[in-house]
């Protein structure tokens, strides 16, 4: 891509914002809890390992060539039978087995049903999809992290003395191994 030097040429062709509001995520082996969702976010990126290229006269940064990921983070409203909490629960208990070694080959058969027959990734991880909208609901830019898996899932507190009918919510937080994005449609 050839970089631009008129002024003209530079002007953005959407002036459209990003709205915190419009996204959907997406998670394969966790389908009840995607209708849940409250947050998710795009996790940074950064460079580790700078290089230092070191001369007579002084040290010179150069950039690094190792990328850092930081975690996904997802926040959702708790069913009352817990069942979208359980989900990731029993994930994290089939990739941990604290009981037993048969938590972990249930695990193992449970998620060999979710894959499909091209699909290389471990079976314990799933790829997840962060959908951004557009102002009109329509999906513009798709965010897939690749192999990702839950490292810790938040409880919940119940109080007798809380008079507010809000419900109750969780976070979840996931490794993955990267992430790309891909724009969806004409639009740059």
């Amino acid at each position: 891509m050839a970089i631009k030097t008129n002024p003209l040429d530079r002007q953005p062709d959407n002036l459209d914002l990003a709205r915190p509001t419009q996204f959907r995520f997406s998670v394969l082996k966790i389908p009840n809890t995607e209708y849940f969702i409250t947050e998710a976010n795009l996790p940074g990126i950064a460079f580790s390992g700078d290089a230092v290229l070191n001369s007579r006269f002084t040290a010179i940064p150069m950039m690094g060539d190792t990328l850092t990921y930081e975690p996904l983070e997802i926040s959702f409203n708790v069913q009352e039978n817990l069942h979208n909490w359980r989900e990731i629960h029993d994930w994290m208990t089939g990739i941990g087995f604290p009981e037993s070694t048969k938590q972990y080959s249930d695990a193992i058969t449970d998620a060999g049903t979710l894959r499909s027959g091209a699909d290389k990734v471990s079976t314990l991880a799933s790829d997840a999809t962060l959908m951004i909208m557009t102002n009109k609901n329509n999906p513009i830019v798709r965010i897939t992290f690749k192999n990702a898996y839950p490292t810790s899932l938040s409880g919940m507190n119940f109080d007798t003395k809380d008079t507010d009918a809000t419900g109750l919510s969780a976070t979840m937080t996931m490794n993955y191994d990267f992430y790309s994005l891909e724009v969806l449609g004409n639009k740059v």
